[in-house]
């Protein structure tokens, strides 16, 4: 019986002690999750970046698909054996107090195969800079971590074939694109866990920007994502930064010195698949037109609670009118949009389409005619009331009322790089999709649902008048 009682004792003591040894198979289990970190271990995209903020777990991800990769373990992709990798750091003092902890405190020591150093010792690896981890990988192989610092220059980067690089924070572009050539011919991965404290750099222009590479893969990680922090440390710091520093250490949102006009705006919220629409739902089309700069033109619908959905997208540039008008009735057959009863289509348009050029004789109201569209200019350019009404759609008390399905790709793009310019006024540059946004939104009744008035309120405004003519 004792030494049945010593065997169990023996067991419970390895059992326990594996457990505290391998905190990366406690990572994210349990009653409490980090969502936004399990989001970014499940996107099967190859270019991969989290804009966090400070302390939003960012950094954690990170290092655990560094190690998932190595090991072989990751529970979302296909692992392979003798993987190689690189982690790279802003500098090596970064490396030693950031990325290499983090990987340090998630690799169970039995996993390691040998540590070489660049300065300190082996046997004290988090007090050192390490060159470079071999880890066992349980295809019975060794994979190799290693750890570059950006301040060594891009030369430093040459030769190396990998299977996968972590940046941990923002790399200089010229580092960014030979780490790239280093994961080409094994068609690896490139995953970034950043705070964009720089501005608008390549990495803002080229990943947060991109509308062409379906390998790039963005997501916004901010403080209210992260499960693990006290939401009173999180009310100080809120009330101690100021609001562009705050945007950006909360949310690892891009910004400038006089930041976004629509901060509101979040591509994991206001962006949704394309899903079959109603044709009860379709309400109009607007235009804002252009020759040498692109004509926008988006398809809009509503639904019976008066949420905005953006659901198709004809922009292009260098142009006619012609050209336009057929594209945009293509979109409206494959739609089966509805039609007048003269068989034209209905659309809103910039005012300035009225005037007549010395370049034609006729205004681009009467080609569109001309062609088929029958487009009203009387809309309200009202600047400032139609950004207030645009910013009334993507946050309110019952949360967002404006959609836009993933294939309105330069609607999006204007969203996420429309700033603040010198005084008052956005910087008129790249804003067409979102004039015509406006020109749509402010056509719509404002706050119809709320000046829905109940049958009290009605009896009681009848009463007031009533009472009024008695009285004069």
């Amino acid at each position: 019986m004792n030494e049945i009682i010593y065997r169990l004792r023996q067991i419970y003591n390895e059992t326990r002690r594996r457990f505290e040894n391998n905190k990366i198979f406690r990572y994210n289990t349990g009653e409490i999750v980090h969502k936004k970190q399990l989001e970014f271990h499940k996107s099967p995209a190859r270019n991969r970046w989290v804009f966090g903020g400070n302390r939003s777990g960012k950094t954690e991800c990170g290092a655990v698909e560094a190690i998932f990769l190595a090991r072989g373990i990751h529970p979302y992709r296909k692992n392979k054996p003798s993987v190689s990798g690189w982690v790279v750091s802003l500098s090596t003092q970064v490396q030693r107090d950031v990325a290499q902890k983090k990987i340090l405190e998630y690799l169970n020591p039995d996993w390691i195969e040998d540590i070489a150093m660049l300065s300190g010792k082996k046997d004290n690896p988090e007090g050192g800079v390490i060159d470079y981890i071999t880890i066992k990988n349980i295809f019975g192989s060794v994979s190799r971590i290693g750890f570059k610092s950006c301040d060594q220059g891009r030369e430093k980067f040459q030769g190396m074939s990998l299977d996968f690089v972590w940046f941990d924070e923002e790399p200089p572009q010229d580092v960014y694109v030979e780490c790239r050539m280093r994961v080409m011919d094994k068609c690896g991965d490139i995953f970034a866990t950043m705070t964009p404290l720089k501005g608008l750099t390549f990495v803002y222009n080229e990943i947060y920007m991109n509308t062409h590479d379906p390998e790039i893969w963005c997501m916004f990680m901010e403080w209210n994502d992260n499960p693990y922090l006290d939401k009173n440390e999180i009310m100080l710091m809120e009330n101690a930064l100021g609001a562009d520093e705050l945007d950006t250490r909360r949310s690892g949102k891009f910004s400038t010195a006089l930041g976004l006009v629509y901060n509101d705006f979040s591509p994991l919220v206001h962006v949704v698949e394309p899903f079959a629409v109603p044709h009860e739902w379709y309400d109009n089309i607007s235009i804002d037109p252009g020759l040498k700069n692109p004509l926008s033109c988006h398809f809009y619908a509503v639904d019976f609670d008066d949420n905005i959905y953006v659901i198709y997208e004809h922009y292009e540039a260098g142009r006619d009118v012609a050209f336009h008008a057929e594209k945009i009735k293509q979109i409206a057959d494959k739609l089966n949009w509805p039609r007048l009863s003269n068989g034209s289509l209905s659309a809103l348009i910039d005012s300035a389409a009225n005037q007549r050029t010395l370049a034609s004789t006729k205004s681009v109201v009467e080609l569109f005619l001309e062609y088929g569209i029958t487009v009203n200019p009387n809309v309200n350019k009202d600047l400032f009331s139609g950004i207030n009404r645009v910013k009334s759609y993507l946050k309110t008390e019952n949360g967002p009322r404006l959609f836009i399905f993933n294939n309105c790709v330069n609607l999006i793009r204007e969203f996420k790089g429309y700033f603040w310019g010198l005084g008052d006024s956005p910087v008129k540059k790249d804003d067409h999709a979102l004039d015509e946004l406006r020109y749509y939104i402010m056509s719509r009744p404002e706050n119809r649902k709320q000046n829905m008035k109940t049958m009290v309120q009605k009896h009681k405004e009848q009463l007031y008048r009533k009472i009024k003519r008695q009285k004069l």
